[in-house]
This record gives C-alpha cells, structure tokens and sequence, in this order.
C-alpha cells in the first residue's frame, strides 16, 4: 500500500529513503513503496553502503539524525560493527548561531536583561553543537560560570522530526519483516523519551546534582554544580571547569599528571555508577573529560545519561564478572535472561557460540581485552542467534568501551579488565548495602509489622479450618481423569485378556470329548470356542493399533 504521508513529513521521508537506499537497504524502500516519493532520487543513489558517508549524511541531515546516529551507535543488533564504529564517532558540531539570539533567549528566560544578571558575557562560544551551545560568563559575584544556551527553534524541528520517525516506523513495523523482528517502534520510543529529557535543560541540571552526589567519595572527580536561579528549561547555568581535554593533553602535561590514578578512579567510579547506583553518564567519551589545573578529572554533559532497576543491575553485574573470568555457560544464561528470545531461537548452537566467543579471550592479555567490546560482540550474536539483546546491554558495552578508550588515553597500560576483578568483592557488597538504605529496611519493617498483623487471624483460620475438616489438598502435577481412564482400560483388557485364555483352555479340553457334532473334522463345540477366541484376540490388537499412542512406543528404550 503507497505511504501516506503529511506534506511537512515528506522531506524527511526522502531523507530517510535515501539514506537506506545508498546504505543497502533499497528492498526495505521498495517494500514502503518509497518510489513514489522518491521520483528519481531512488534512481540516482548508489548501491553500496559506506560507514563514514552514512555519519557524514546524517550530520549534514540536522540534530535529530545526529541523536538517532548516536542511538544506533549502541545497537549492535541492528547494524554491523563497521556502522557502530562510524556512528560512535558522530561529531555533534555545528556553526553556533548569533550572539543576539543569545541575549534574547537567556534574557527571556531568566526574566531579566544579560547586564543584570551577568557581570560578563563572552559573545563568541566556547562550543557549539546541534542541541545549544556554550558560553563563559562571570556573575555579579565574581563565580566564573558556564552558560549553556538552546539552539532556537530547535523543540519544533524535533518534534517534526520525531511526528515523521514515528509515522514511518509504524508503516515498517507493520509491513516488513525487520520491523516485525525489531520493533522500531519500541526503539522509537525510547529515542523520543531521551531527546526530550535532553532538550530540558533543569533534568540535566539534577542530573549533574545527583552525579556529584552519588561520587562524592571520588575526590580527583569534578562534576561541576548547577546554578539553580540561573537554570531554566533552555538556559543552563554551571560552574566553569578549566582544563584541557584528555584527548589534547601534551606529553609535558601527561607527566604533570597521575593518569594511572585517575583512571583508576574514573573505571571504579562508571562501576559504581552503573552497577550500583544505577544511575550513570551513558556518553563519557573523552571529548567529555577535562584534566583540570589541579590535576583533577572532570565529567562534562550530562544530557545523556541512563538508568537501571536493581534486578538489571544484579544481572548485568553477574554478567561482567562472568565475561572478565571466563564462564561462557553463565553468560549465555544471563544474557537470555535479560534479553527476549525469538521464534528461531537455538539454545544450544548459542550456548556454542558464547562459549567459543569468551573463550577465545582467555589466551590473550588481560590488558589486551576490551570488556566493552566483547558486550557489544556478545549482543550482535545474540541477535544473530534469535535473543533480541536488553537496550542496556548494548549501551552499557558503549559506556564501558568509551569508558577503555578514555581510561588508556590517560594511561596506555592501564588494565581495566583487572580493575573490575579486583574491584568485584567491593561491587557486591556496595550493591548488597544499597539494598540496605533507610527507606528499603524501612519498607521491609513495614511489610513485617502488616505480616505480624495479618499473622494471628490466618492462624486462626488455619486451625479452625482444620478441626472441621475442611483442609483440602489439591494436586496439579497430573489429569486424575486420564489417568484413571488409562487405568480402567488396562483392567478390561487385562480381563479380557483372561477370558480369552479361559475360552483356549476350554477349547482345548473339549477337544477330548467325542461328539457327533463336527467342525472342519474337530469336535464343534470345541472349534466354535477357538474361533470365538481368535476373533476376540484378533479384535483385541486392532484396538491396540488404532487407539494406543504409540509415540510412546517408539520413544522407549529398547
């Protein structure tokens, strides 16, 4: 059936045909009818796919395609590892807009004009990127800040974006089989939900206060604080962190220094981020990560972030411990049980295949494994194999990966492998005692005070129940009527199995006995007794043939 598109969608429809036919995806085009949207840009695109002009074409495309290149960035289900590399690499920069449209924003938000609020305001930005960009200003107190200011125009363009995406990913979901296998439109959604936290300038505002609060022990981390009177929803005032990006440090700077410390305690602390809080930076690359003057280590950008329900995060924990020591049996267990198994699911070539994938690291250095890289592997053959991969698998092998790359750049001999060993004993019991926080115990104390409660009056009718009599025991595991039918068919055939052999018997002594009354040259009554027998016999196992299950037969040993 033609698609059915908005006039202010088609554009972008376009846009995304175009792309899936110059990156090998012309057959899911043809099947949404896209040739007749396309007129002759289906013609004209190429055949074959290339990673980097697929990254490039999307950064020329806008923010929303960026974002969407960054989320496929962390699904390795859905695109082979040359696409994820390119994707990860996704430069989110672009020419900032004018200083005047800076004014206007930040004075409309803050309800007061930029002299007034700012003692200084640099007019040319220290970045600038699809989403806002950044500027250092110096308050009427003297803090150095930085404020990060919305692109304009920007929520309306998205939510375009997003309305097109959304229109789209149904018509796939229905009417092909990758949708189906896939559900883009589930994928969609989440996209949707991430954007537009992102877009909202006060969540990451909490989302820098809750960071600082949860690595508060790490004190060679710097998570700059927000300035809450000066942050709206699209206007971010936080404090200025000087430094250099770890990715541009000099060698001279390198030996000023601890880079072995400091990634050390960037790896401990995206551990405990991840595994037990539950609540981590998903997008520490090392574009984000400043060494300060002090030799400190800054985490910068936390618009994308992530969370985990404790039950995740026990299994994905479970799940690293077994990667990093080599239990591919348990591996294959966790990640089915975190995943969703599909109808041409194999459980045991996956096993397999696990199993060959984290074995083959056990001969290699342990400073030479990428605990990262082999997740985002493990996640492309669960897809493979017929297990839809857990979104935070794949975006917790993201974290860890960028995560390696940042921790090696610091300091190239570092092994991270070996941090997360050393480090396990300390991960289970700061995850056991989270469980242990005032309002969980307080919760438990609840639940026994209601059981203690409830305790008196079901033990009461209990035994009330009891000396009547009433106590029923009722027993699934079976279908007493089958089996008593089964039962009942063995006694008659058990039966009748006796008279037949009464009926032989008798036949046989009767033959004996000298009568004028003769069968075939027999005595009659005798051979009336033999042929009576043989039918009932006869009769007997052609019941036996037609009736009986005889899969049971066949599947008995011999």
């Amino acid at each position: 059936m033609p698609l059915s598109l908005r006039p202010e969608h088609l554009k972008r429809y376009k846009d995304i045909a175009r792309l899936l036919v110059q990156h090998g995806r012309g057959d899911l085009v043809k099947s949404l009818d896209a040739e007749a949207s396309l007129g002759e840009e289906a013609g004209e695109a190429g055949s074959g796919g290339d990673p980097e002009k697929l990254a490039k074409d999307l950064e020329e495309l806008g923010p929303t395609f960026i974002k969407l290149g960054q989320l496929l960035s962390t699904r390795s289900d859905l695109l082979p590892a040359p696409y994820l590399d390119a994707l990860s690499r996704l430069q989110d920069k672009v020419e900032p807009f004018s200083f005047a449209e800076v004014e206007e924003i930040v004075s409309s938000e803050l309800g007061v004009r930029l002299s007034k609020a700012f003692e200084e305001f640099e007019s040319q930005p220290l970045a600038a990127a699809s989403l806002g960009q950044v500027h250092r200003a110096r308050m009427r107190d003297g803090r150095q800040v930085a404020v990060k200011v919305q692109r304009p125009g920007i929520q309306k363009v998205i939510l375009e974006d997003l309305e097109a995406f959304e229109q789209i990913a149904g018509v796939v979901d229905r009417h092909t089989d990758v949708g189906r296998r896939f559900a883009f439109q589930d994928i969609l959604d989440e996209f949707r939900k991430t954007l537009l936290r992102e877009l909202d300038y006060r969540r990451e505002a909490q989302n820098l206060i809750l960071l600082a609060t949860n690595l508060k022990e790490y004190h060679r981390l710097v998570i700059p604080r927000p300035i809450d009177d000066y942050t709206t929803s699209r206007v971010l005032t936080m404090e200025y962190v000087k430094g250099t990006k770890i990715t541009d440090l000099s060698p001279l700077a390198r030996i000023d220094i601890d880079g072995r410390v400091l990634a050390e305690d960037l790896c401990r602390a995206y551990l405990d981020q991840i595994l037990v809080d539950g609540f981590f930076h998903a997008d520490p690359h090392p574009g984000n990560l400043l060494v300060t003057d002090d030799g400190r280590l800054a985490l910068l950008d936390l618009g994308m972030v992530a969370r985990l329900e404790p039950v995740m995060q026990e299994r994905l924990l479970k799940l690293l411990l077994a990667v990093t020591e080599g239990r591919g049996n348990e591996v294959a267990q966790l990640t089915v049980q975190i995943g969703t198994t599909l109808e041409d699911y194999d459980e045991d070539r996956y096993r397999r295949q696990v199993a060959d994938l984290v074995g083959s690291y056990q001969n290699v250095q342990g400073s030479q494994i990428q605990a990262g890289k082999t997740l985002i592997h493990l996640a492309r053959l669960s897809a493979k194999n017929g297990v839809r991969p857990a979104p935070e698998l794949t975006m917790m092998g993201r974290a860890l990966l960028q995560l390696d790359e940042a921790a090696r750049t610091l300091d190239p001999e570092f092994d991270p492998n070996q941090t997360v060993r050393q480090y396990s004993n300390s991960l289970m019991t700061r995850h056991m005692l989270k469980k242990l926080s005032p309002g969980s115990v307080f919760a438990s104390v609840l639940e026994l005070q209601e059981f203690a409660q409830q305790l008196p009056g079901r033990m009461n009718s209990v035994l009330d129940n009891l000396a009547g009599n009433k106590i029923q025991i009722k027993v699934d595991a079976f279908d007493e009527t089958r089996l008593m039918d089964n039962l009942q068919k063995i006694a008659n055939r058990i039966a009748l199995g006796l008279v037949l052999a009464a009926l032989i018997v008798g036949a046989a002594l009767l033959m004996q006995v000298q009568t004028r009354f003769r069968l075939f040259g027999y005595p009659g009554l005798a051979m009336l007794l033999f042929l009576l027998a043989a039918a009932c016999g006869f009769a007997l196992i052609l019941t036996i043939f037609l009736n009986d299950d005889w899969r049971v037969w066949r599947k008995s040993p011999r």
